[in-house]
């Protein structure tokens, strides 16, 4: 029996791996074990193909899988989707973030998976008080570490399960009560040079502006594949944040940028400073 040419393609290295790439940007997320069965080959091969694909910028590797960059791309995904991308990337970030907490402060917290990592990795702190307009952080946070939570009122954007509106809270006499924090953690959209911070919807801007505007130091969380990258609203210029908190150094334009603008950049791999004063 005579095998076709596509068929032969299929079995050697590049034109496999080509293959693969295709098949994952029209699937949008796949495991290794369903790559590994749909072209026959072995899984220690589809990990290979899939780290090689993601040293090229092809695709976005995941534990257990990979994402087509489409998908790591668009910005309104729900959470259950968003979970599974840049995990192990976005669990580096959160003990990072854990790190500058200090126990018996008040921080703020916005929506988004990254923050809600950062949110289980807050089990060696103690006395928190914790503002979030993230409704699957209270379940997350660790109940030895909190003293108080609060969530932020408003509409609930079903898709994010967060909430969109004002920044306080008001007495029972109807009077706004001025809050403030000592640390925010904001995660993002996107990172660039000129942008500076942004993400695709404008109330959730709009909140996460407020939220840096009432902390005395700023953390901005966001991984390397949100670089360079500008989405619909800009939540603030880079010089408004403390730290960039991230996976790996950004590249040259931008870490230039975040230093002219006196943003600490901290990386798994970096020396982690002292958090600096108010």
């Amino acid at each position: 029996m005579s095998i076709g040419r596509d068929e032969r393609q299929r079995h050697l290295p590049a034109g496999r791996k080509a293959q693969l790439a295709a098949y994952v940007t029209d699937t949008g997320q796949v495991t290794v074990g369903e790559l590994a069965e749909r072209f026959g080959v072995s899984i220690d091969t589809v990990r290979r193909d899939l780290d090689q694909l993601a040293a090229d910028g092809i695709l976005v590797r995941t534990y257990g899988g990979a994402v087509s960059l489409s998908t790591v791309f668009r910005t309104d995904r729900a959470v259950d989707q968003r979970l599974t991308v840049q995990e192990q990337e976005k669990e580096k970030i959160a003990a990072l973030a854990a790190a500058l907490v200090q126990d018996g402060s008040t921080i703020m917290i916005n929506g988004g998976t990254t923050t809600l990592a950062l949110a289980r990795n807050l089990g060696q702190h103690r006395d928190l008080t914790v503002a979030t307009n993230n409704l699957l952080v209270p379940g997350a946070l660790p109940p030895t570490a909190i003293r108080d939570i609060y969530i932020f009122g408003g509409a609930v954007r079903a898709l994010t399960l967060a909430t969109i509106g004002p920044v306080s809270f008001r007495a029972n006499t109807g009077a706004e009560l001025d809050i403030s924090c000592d640390l925010a953690l904001i995660g993002v959209g996107a990172v660039a040079a000129d942008a500076g911070y942004t993400t695709s919807n404008l109330a959730e801007a709009a909140m996460m502006q407020e939220m840096i505007s009432r902390a005395a130091r700023v953390a901005i969380l966001a991984d390397s594949s949100k670089f360079g990258r500008r989405l619909f609203a800009q939540v603030s210029e880079l010089g408004a944040a403390d730290y960039l908190i991230t996976d790996t150094a950004p590249p040259a334009d931008l870490r230039d940028a975040l230093k002219a603008s006196g943003v600490e950049v901290l990386t798994p791999t970096a020396r982690a400073l002292a958090p600096r004063q108010a």
